[in-house]
């Protein structure tokens, strides 16, 4: 199997929002904010060709579905759709995806799913050729969203996937898609039925983080989101995790770190967590 990390579009967050309740003289030394109190982040996507013949794209990041007045209220940096430049510098286009593994359906994972806005026009779904796959249990978040996280859905969306007919939803921890290449972990404390994929190959693992851990700073065990439904579950969650990584030498994969995609998690003598060999980026990387 071979990796590629896929920028899509860029975004721009208020620091306080993003870092929780860690004051700023914290967090600042980790991201520095501009004179808006916002940090950059990225929304990256992950490539695996050849994934038992096929080839899977790992979320679609927030895309250019907004229109303009909204692109601004979120922050989106970019007006055209980053992600398919991403996908045509690296050799492939959204037709030639075969599976799109969705970790939850907050629009900064799957609004890449959509083509770019244009006024007037419904939107409309790509990736033509691709089964997309979901957890039953976040499906049925954005379907019935709460009112704290309900703006964090694409009204519609839902009904573009299921129209396709190529839609799995699953519950366990294996994909009759991916098969057992593919395991996924799952988590309640950022939202109900997060899913994390970690792909195993030959020469080792690679889990996609989604919103459990979107950079090396989230990999401190109380540093959380003000965006995480139960903080403290995810505190729990994430320690779980991170130590079941390091046994299996697994590596992370970030999704919102606009400097770093992929990195090996640590644990000093204190037990605090941390990351080293870090990568900017992956290129065509085997596994």
């Amino acid at each position: 199997m071979k990796l590629w990390s896929i920028l899509g579009n860029s975004q721009k967050l208020d620091g306080g929002a993003m870092f929780g309740n860690a004051p700023r003289t914290v967090w600042e030394k980790w991201i520095a904010p501009d004179a808006d109190n916002r940090i950059a982040l990225a929304c990256r996507a992950l490539l695996v060709e050849d994934l038992d013949g096929k080839t899977a794209l790992f979320e679609t990041g927030i895309g250019a579905f907004f229109e303009p007045r909204l692109r601004e209220r979120y922050g989106v940096v970019e007006s055209h759709h980053v992600l398919l430049d991403s996908l045509r510098a690296a050799g492939f286009g959204h037709e030639d995806i075969d599976v799109v593994v969705i970790s939850h359906l907050h629009f900064d994972h799957v609004g890449g799913l959509l083509a770019p806005w244009q006024e007037g026009q419904a939107p409309k779904l790509l990736f033509p050729r691709a089964k997309f796959i979901v957890g039953e249990q976040a499906w049925q978040r954005a379907l019935h969203p709460h009112p704290r996280d309900r703006a964090s859905f694409i009204e519609g969306l839902p009904a573009l996937l299921e129209a396709t007919g190529r839609l799995e939803r699953i519950d366990g921890d294996h994909s009759a898609t991916l098969g057992p290449r593919v395991r996924f972990h799952h988590s309640n404390g950022h939202t109900p039925g997060l899913m994390l994929a970690e792909i195993r190959g030959d020469a080792g693992g690679v889990v996609f983080c989604a919103d459990l851990i979107p950079g090396r700073p989230w990999v401190h065990l109380p540093i959380t989101m003000g965006y995480d439904r139960f903080p403290e579950r995810l505190i729990d969650e994430k320690h779980v995790f991170l130590d079941a990584m390091i046994e299996r030498d697994v590596r992370l994969f970030f999704t919102h770190d606009a400097q770093c995609a992929l990195a090996r998690v640590t644990r000093d003598a204190k037990g605090r967590y941390g990351t080293g060999d870090e990568r900017a980026a992956l290129v065509g990387e085997t596994i």
